[in-house]
């Protein structure tokens, strides 16, 4: 099925692709690693890391796993993704000890061991076939009362967002790519992939049917501010 541009199954092979290009790509992006870490501190991890198990859930080059380490330095990170191509990227760059990557999709999480403190999820729900089944099957991997960050786009709420999305990648993300990698599939992917993701509300209503409570949601700043949002939430304590 083509609904967000490319077929899923040939996502991760489509950043298999384009992944020796990818962080150069996103360098060029106004506030993208600033964000990625903004959705960190929104978790609200103690400054004292020590101890703390983290979850980095569609990892790929590595920039939200380094994003989650600028808030918790001595937590140990697991960080997983589909691609290959990506995950190697990642693991060429230098990391703590703590810190170990899984080439796994999350619809098999093989290898990966809960329970974790807390996860974040950047850019990853849109390109699921089924973003409540991969959301339900993190949540069996937090602790009670741990939580998650999603970090995403979502414009269909906003017609001033999908203008300026539209504007951006006609006139920057899509050329850019194209003379920086020699083809445009993904970047038009992108594009498409945002315009037909959920709205923000479907997007917190996501997460509470897949069991999360407490969902609040945060933007970001600078021109990409109400089309890249947080969306929080916690995994339920037990109840006695």
């Amino acid at each position: 099925m083509e609904r967000n541009g490319l077929p899923r199954a040939v996502v991760p092979s489509a950043f298999d692709t384009e992944a020796r290009w990818y962080d150069r790509l996103v360098a060029a992006n106004p506030g993208y690693h600033e964000h990625l870490r903004l959705s960190a501190r929104r978790l609200g991890l103690p400054s004292d890391a020590g101890g703390l198990r983290l979850l980095d859930a569609g990892c790929g080059t590595g920039a939200s796993t380094a994003a989650l380490l600028s808030v918790a330095p001595g937590a140990r990170i697991t960080a997983f993704d589909a691609s290959a191509e990506m995950l190697a990227r990642a693991r060429a760059k230098v990391w703590p000890a703590g810190v170990e990557f899984l080439h796994t999709p999350v619809e098999e999480l093989a290898g990966v061991r809960g329970p974790f403190d807390a996860i974040i999820s950047a850019y990853l729900l849109r390109n699921l076939a089924d973003p409540t089944a991969g959301l339900r099957r993190l949540r069996t991997l937090l602790r009670p009362g741990g939580r998650i960050a999603v970090h995403e786009y979502s414009v269909r709420d906003s017609r001033r967002a999908r203008w300026i999305w539209n504007a951006v990648c006609a006139g920057v993300i899509i050329p850019l790519g194209k003379v920086t990698t020699g083809d445009a599939t993904l970047y038009r992917h992108l594009r498409r992939s945002v315009l037909e993701f959920d709205g923000l509300g479907s997007l917190t209503q996501r997460l509470h049917d897949a069991g999360f409570t407490d969902v609040r949601t945060g933007s970001v700043h600078g021109w990409q501010k109400g089309i890249v949002h947080t969306v929080l939430g916690t995994n339920p304590p037990e109840t006695s």
